[in-house]
């Protein structure tokens, strides 16, 4: 099984003082807003929440909120790029020597360690969308953008069609294990590490499949036959991704 990362405390955003006059937005303003957003989204659906009320938490007119952001999910798309910085700005020069699927175990483990004050938040978005498909399929967007990144993050190609389809898999993958990790009291995060570390072990035969698809035509018939072969394994990796 993958190791558990180091646990690395994540740095605090820089925050400037704000503006002493309203002709120009304050330099916090976009994580005042963020971060009232992640707090409503911790006590309520996101369906619920209206401009007003996020303009209200964070101590902004509508108007300062607008010049800021024009939806709900353009501000949690800047939340998740903020987690996309924190993850790739610590030092990860220590998994040099492991193995890719290692590499992604730690860089997904810290991801997590990052997303932790935000637990209650994430849990919300993840009911909501369960029953609301269309915003399942605009969070989608947003994290098969982020886990790009996370690829790239663990040396692991996120570029091309190739990348894409690792991307768009790694995104439902890492959903999956966010339905455990939302309900993991073990502060060791024991069953998170074990449904991640599982969950990766399925992806990487998925993986290993679609890169034989991608290879040249004449290989097709011989993938057809395996897959007859073995259509209990197409099932699984299928329901993986």
């Amino acid at each position: 099984m993958a190791r558990r990362p180091s646990r690395k405390p994540a740095g605090k955003p820089h925050q400037k003082p704000d503006a002493s006059h309203d002709t120009a937005p304050a330099a916090g303003d976009r994580e005042k807003v963020i971060v009232a957003l992640l707090a409503l989204l911790a006590e309520k659906r996101i369906e619920q929440i209206g401009f007003a009320e996020i303009a209200e938490a964070a101590g902004l007119s509508l108007a300062q909120l607008r010049g800021e952001f024009g939806s709900n999910l353009a501000i949690l798309s800047a939340h998740l790029k903020a987690v996309d910085r924190a993850v790739l700005g610590e030092d990860l020069s220590d998994m040099a020597e492991e193995p890719p699927r290692e590499r992604l175990f730690d860089v997904l483990m810290r991801r997590l360690e990052i997303l932790a004050p935000h637990r209650a938040a994430v849990a919300s978005l993840l009911r909501s969308a369960g029953r609301n498909p269309p915003l399942a399929l605009a969070l989608n967007r947003l994290a098969v953008r982020s886990q790009q990144w996370m690829l790239t993050a663990a040396g692991v190609g996120a570029s091309g069609p190739r990348g894409m389809v690792r991307a768009q898999g790694l995104a439902l993958l890492f959903s999956s294990v966010l339905r455990t990790w939302v309900n993991d009291d073990d502060p060791g995060l024991a069953r998170t590490m074990a449904a991640l570390d599982r969950a990766l072990a399925r992806g990487q035969r998925a993986v290993g499949l679609l890169d034989d698809l991608c290879q040249v035509p004449s290989r097709i018939c011989r993938l057809r036959s395996r897959f007859r072969r073995r259509p209990e394994e197409t099932e699984e990796s299928a329901a993986a991704y």
